[in-house]
């Protein structure tokens, strides 16, 4: 392991050294991110998975960087061109942009206008205009031949040998580069037989900002709306300023003849080699930055919809709505089982209204239903209408909630839905999967592609396999956190708990089918190996065992020392979870209590929580959904009403709020505090429950502006 790389990491990271080090042996050893933040904090110094991840990103880039710099030693040290100095200079170059520039001189280069001139042995000439020869001309003429048959055709070609020799040299490029992001626009302008009919990117048909303030959304939006055909995007900068700055350091003498070359060449190089390289470059850092700012958005927005909080002990009616095709119901019962499928029409074009109410009437009465979930899809709010009526006739109480349905018909088509459904349409697997969204949110988003997921933005418009591989780790470290019941946990669950794959799955549904209920952690010694023991165990549950520690999030391998402090403060196994516990517990000393079981600060403090709560699931902690049992439109609303809404989706400008309303409000992030934040995410999070004000109603585009700011109202 290089030291050196460990170094800048820690320096990069803000963190300690022990900490990188100990972190990549851990990951050099098979163990998984979770397993890492969740068991091996002594060793790490509590890091979490997303600074994990990290460490194991960076590093990956710094050997990668480092096996490309002995490369480029290797390569120009082959052609005999290697010095000290550029040797250190390549050791030292920071990022990969700037190593290629070193390199970019000794490369091979393809058929260009000045490896041409060179064939016709005109490099010389080349170095003489460097050199500011004030007889250029009388020089030029000892280079004539059957192909270069004059003086003007001489120097021309000599002039391009000159710009590529500008082009490669690093220092340029370097400070070029930085130039243009600091004092460059971005611009797009509209093509002119472009078609783009819903006006999407209206904004962008005649735009200009300076670089260095463009906001990552408008970078993937531009990407995408030339990636369409539709605009035509530049980087504009100062060509004379760039000019000036190449003739200061290439033009020493007063030689009219070869200061016209120089600057002649000067400006081809920008021209032709530099700028269009340097505009590459910039606009590649520009996605690179935008991607990242999308991808980390999606993570938090992901993970805060997959933590949401499960409607427990609840029977649900799964409403996905439609117009022609019907609104298809399903009853899921408080254990998530479906107890019964059907289909009514309360909407055009068949109008059954009455028997669609007594349909639903009736299985509110035979299946004792407390929650109808309405998916936010096609006719949802018109469905809605339809439920908030219904209800009011039932005999017993119940609820709605409209459910965020991004990804459930990718679910339902999807083979895995056609093996637990093969019975069922397409429609109607949507319908039940609307309904565990309540039940269980976790259980249920897990059957589907993260990205499939509609939290984020842009999430199309960026590269697949570090979305995938971002998005995967933001559902893995949502599972371990909560666990799983390893007698119910699906295949699709199982799947992101820490040191499990198909392989191992196989085994343990093969295992199950044999034996039924599993009743101790101990019997999974049996069919993992030791590894996938270590690395999965504590994030699986076992409730119907008799062995309390089995329930709970303490690991195998600390029962020993979970026995040493129940027996320190005469505590039983029974007492776990107990009001003797908490009061016994609640004023421990974790430190001189971790000294004399022999064990670290971090593991005692994680048993002596699991005793006291040995069943908590972090989700608890988090608002639950709000209910609703009437409904709201927009000719109710007036300016500065108080609403309470759920959070939906929190992007760069602001965040989408679910109000009650048809089309979700919108929060613009400069309504959000009277403090100055960078982004949405400071303030709100997806599956927020927030008391927000009415600023602004559109009717005509029934479109409604929100804010948190009682100050904006008056």
């Amino acid at each position: 392991m290089n030291e050196n790389i460990i170094k800048e990491i820690s320096l990069e990271l803000n963190i300690k050294e022990y900490q990188v080090a100990n972190t990549l042996n851990l990951l050099s050893e098979g163990a998984t991110i979770p397993f890492i933040a969740r068991y091996r904090k002594e060793a790490t110094g509590t890091l979490d998975e997303n600074q994990i991840s990290k460490i194991n990103e960076v590093y990956t880039y710094q050997v990668n960087l480092l096996k490309r710099k002995e490369d480029i030693i290797r390569l120009i040290d082959e052609k005999g061109l290697l010095t000290d100095e550029l040797k250190n200079e390549i050791m030292c170059a920071s990022k990969l942009v700037e190593l290629e520039d070193l390199y970019r001189p000794f490369k091979e280069k393809k058929k260009t206008k000045a490896t041409e001139a060179i064939k016709l042995g005109l490099e010389p000439l080349a170095k003489e205009i460097f050199r500011e020869n004030k007889n250029i001309k009388e020089e030029a003429k000892k280079y004539l031949s059957d192909k270069v048959t004059s003086v003007e055709f001489a120097l021309e070609q000599a002039c391009y040998i000159v710009a590529e020799n500008i082009s490669d040299n690093a220092n340029f490029r370097k400070y070029i580069r930085a130039n243009t992001f600091k004092f460059g626009n971005l611009k797009s302008v509209k093509k002119k037989k472009a078609e783009d009919e819903n006006k999407v990117y209206e904004m962008y048909y005649d735009y200009n900002e300076p670089i260095k303030f463009v906001k990552s959304h408008r970078i993937l939006a531009i990407n995408r709306g030339e990636k369409e055909d539709i605009l035509n995007v530049s980087i504009e900068y100062n060509l004379e300023f760039l000019e000036n700055y190449l003739q200061s350091k290439l033009i020493h003498k007063d030689n009219v003849d070869t200061t016209n070359l120089l600057k002649i060449s000067i400006t081809d190089s920008l021209k032709r080699l530099i700028m269009p390289s340097i505009e590459r470059e910039i606009r590649a850092e520009l996605t690179e930055v935008a991607e990242d700012s999308a991808i980390n958005n999606f993570s938090k927005n992901l993970h805060n919809l997959l933590m949401q909080p499960p409607i427990k002990s609840k029977t649900v009616l799964g409403f996905d709505p439609a117009f022609r095709t019907g609104c298809k119901l399903a009853v899921i019962s408080k254990n998530g089982n479906l107890e019964h499928i059907d289909v009514i029409y309360p909407h055009e074009p068949k109008n059954e209204i009455e028997k669609s109410k007594a349909k639903v009437l009736d299985l509110i009465d035979k299946y004792n239903i407390d929650i109808i979930a309405i998916g936010n899809g096609t006719a949802s709010r018109e469905s809605e209408a339809f439920i908030s009526k219904v209800i009011k006739e039932a005999k017993k109480e119940v609820s709605y909630i409209i459910v965020n349905e991004a990804g459930a018909s990718v679910y339902s088509a999807s083979k895995l839905a056609q093996e637990e459904f093969p019975t069922l349409h397409v429609e109607e697997r949507s319908a039940v999967s609307i309904a565990r969204r309540l039940i269980d949110p976790l259980s249920e988003l897990v059957k589907i592609e993260p990205k499939s997921i509609g939290v984020g933005m842009y999430q199309h418009d960026v590269t697949p396999k570090k979305l995938d591989s971002e998005l995967n780790l933001v559902v893995s470290t949502a599972v371990n956190s909560v666990g799983v019941n390893v007698n119910t946990a699906s295949r699709e669950l199982l799947n992101y708990i820490s040191g499990m794959n198909k392989r191992v799955i196989d085994k343990l549904f093969d295992y199950k089918n044999k034996v039924g209920t599993i009743l101790t952690r101990k019997e999974l010694a049996k069919v993992f190996s030791e590894k996938v023991y270590e690395q999965a165990i504590g994030f699986l549950r076992i409730p119907e065992g008799s062995n309390i520690l089995d329930k709970t999030s303490i690991h195998p391998e600390s029962y020993n020392i979970a026995n040493c402090i129940l027996n320190k403060y005469n505590l039983d196994i029974n007492d776990i979870g107990t009001d003797k516990a908490k009061t016994t517990l609640n004023s421990i000393n974790y430190e001189e209590l971790a000294k004399e079981v022999n064990s670290d600060i971090y593991t005692v403090e994680d048993i002596i929580k699991a005793f006291i709560a040995p069943f908590r699931d972090p989700r608890d902690e988090l608002n639950a959904p709000i209910l609703k049992s009437d409904i709201l439109t927009i000719d109710d609303l007036k300016i500065g009403m108080e609403l309470e809404g759920t959070v939906r989706n929190v992007i760069d400008f602001g965040a989408f709020v679910d109000i009650g309303l048809k089309n979700d409000g919108l929060i613009h992030i400069s309504e959000m505090s009277e403090d100055f934040i960078k982004h949405p995410s400071e303030v709100v999070s997806v599956g927020d429950i927030i008391k927000c004000y009415v600023l602004d109603i559109n009717k005509e585009k029934k479109k409604v502006s929100l804010t948190l700011k009682k100050s904006s109202l008056k």
